[in-house]
């Protein structure tokens, strides 16, 4: 069921909010594409410019910046 919404993840492997984002998506057969903030410096960079933190995960539906596993906040973004 993709919502044809473009989703954006950026995390860390050792990130434990960012594999439950992952595995929401997953369930949800949410297609999404993922950036590695820990090897790819210049998404880590991208992140930051847009968010102005350090932090992960910060998930992009459409535009939108999300902190965080905001299960709610997503959900109302993607219509599920």
């Amino acid at each position: 069921m993709s919502t044809g919404k473009k989703v954006i993840i950026y995390s860390t492997p050792f990130c434990v909010y960012c594999q439950t984002a992952k595995e929401f998506f997953k369930k949800h057969n949410i297609d999404y594409l993922e950036y590695d903030i820990s090897v790819d410096t210049a998404k880590r960079e991208e992140m930051i410019k847009k968010t102005g933190y350090m932090a992960v995960p910060v998930i992009e539906i459409e535009n939108e910046i999300i902190m965080g596993f905001d299960k709610q906040k997503i959900s109302q973004l993607l219509g599920i």
